[in-house]
């Protein structure tokens, strides 16, 4: 694996023995587990970092592949959950995966150790599930007493006035040390919902049920919590992990298409960084996703996981290999904050931001024409948006980025694709100049 200093360069794509065709999608119709060491060799100092792939961890982390993919694509899954674990020593976590989980309600209650449970939801998701989760908490269960607060939903909400409302509502109901805090909603929920966690009496358990695609492919696994700020996104916050995250599949199927096509920018990342097999399965199978296949989401869900915890379990804090995961969210921070936060959903600005950070990497030279192409025409397919709003300009794009949460001594680092798909840098070592063309290109000056 190469070595440069202050660059991380990355070539973990999948199994070469592992083929997917076309038109197939295993099923998750039994139990697996999936375990992700999180030794590794890397060495750390201020100018270098080398980074070597752990001996005996697999290129592409495979939920026992070979049963799962004897079970054919038109039989429906059956309620068992696949599991996959974020390995993190004493505070290791499993991520549930699977349709009608919030009906086994030994699920969520295993992962809650005291008497008192907050739920913290939104006005469009607590009449449809509010009900669902304080059953599954409480059947069985007459020592657990549950309140809920229910936040307004949108991402000009994700602030501390809004925080504060979570806070309120612990001390009014007089919460303990012991007590669980559940997010049940998207991203914008579960990260508020972990940062009050993370800070309420310095830290109590949490519980992450996302129900949007963006939520159950990202942001609910890994432990980053927070909210925005008015100069940026996501700079207020914490790394804090949660007790286990359970994917409900069927919570998608009240999803908003726009939500759902926001969602999938972040899929088609892990296969530009580090699962070329995986992009490739989507670029044959966009349209299932698209049409909410349920075989097809469950098999994107739990691989885009398998990748999440994998990179979680090396680099918790994102001293290095984790920042890769934000492969185009440093132009799309830009375009979320410039245009107004909730006027663009997360993954349309991601969306857009990966077409920029790859027509970067293209004038630097770092990777061929064909691939920008198919980074095209993938987000296109999902109606996801190419360029950021015309409303941008240079001189916004420069501002907002220069507090972004990877700048280092003063120097913007940058997550570019390098090589052959499947294969990325994270690196302030870059010729400016490709960087000016690039924001020149895209939007006003």
């Amino acid at each position: 694996m190469a070595c440069a200093t202050n660059a991380i360069s990355l070539s973990l794509s999948s199994n070469p023995n592992s083929k997917l065709s076309s038109d197939f999608i295993p099923k998750l119709n039994r139990p697996v587990n999936v375990s992700l060491r999180a030794s590794t060799s890397a060495e750390l100092d201020p100018g270098r970092l080398f980074l070597s792939r752990p001996i005996g961890l697999s290129r592409r982390i495979c939920a026992n592949a070979t049963p799962v993919m004897d079970q054919s694509v038109g039989e429906r899954s059956s309620s068992v959950p696949t599991i996959v674990e974020v390995d993190l020593g004493n505070r290791s976590y499993p991520i549930y995966i699977g349709s009608g989980l919030l009906d086994q309600h030994e699920l969520l209650q295993k992962h809650v150790h005291g008497k008192k449970v907050l739920v913290v939801t939104n006005t469009t998701i607590a009449p449809l599930y509010l009900d669902k989760v304080v059953d599954a908490l409480t059947k069985g269960n007459p020592n657990v007493s549950v309140e809920n607060v229910i936040l307004p939903d949108g991402e000009k909400y994700k602030n501390m006035e809004t925080l504060m409302k979570v806070f309120d509502k612990a001390i009014e109901s007089r919460l303990d040390r012991r007590c669980t805090f559940v997010a049940l909603g998207g991203g914008v929920i579960g990260d508020m919902c972990g940062f009050a966690a993370a800070a309420f009496l310095r830290g109590v358990n949490f519980i992450q049920i996302p129900t949007t695609v963006m939520a159950q492919v990202d942001s609910s696994v890994g432990g980053k919590t927070g909210i925005n700020h008015p100069l940026g996104k996501n700079l207020i916050g914490a790394f804090y992990q949660p007790q286990c995250v359970l994917i409900d599949t069927d919570t998608l199927n009240t999803l908003p298409d726009r939500e759902l096509a926001s969602g999938l920018a972040e899929v088609i990342k892990y296969g530009l960084i580090r699962d070329a097999e995986f992009f490739e399965w989507q670029e044959k199978n966009m349209e299932k996703l698209m049409a909410r296949d349920p075989d097809a989401f469950a098999y994107a869900i739990k691989r885009s996981c398998e990748n999440k915890a994998e990179v979680v379990s090396l680099d918790e804090k994102e001293s290095g290999l984790r920042a890769t995961l934000n492969l185009g969210h440093t132009f799309g921070h830009a375009i979320e904050t410039g245009f107004g936060y909730g006027e663009w959903l997360h993954g349309e600005a991601v969306a857009a931001g990966t077409v920029m950070a790859v027509d970067m990497s293209y004038r630097l030279g770092w990777i061929d024409s064909s691939i920008m192409k198919r980074v095209n025409d993938i987000l296109q397919r999902a109606k996801l948006p190419t360029a950021p709003p015309e409303t941008m300009t240079v001189e916004m794009f420069k501002s907002v980025m220069a507090v972004d949460k990877k700048v280092a001594d003063g120097l913007l680092r940058l997550i570019l694709l390098k090589g052959p798909l499947g294969n990325c840098v994270f690196t302030g070592e870059y010729d400016r100049k490709a960087l000016d063309d690039t924001l020149s290109a895209f939007s006003k000056s």
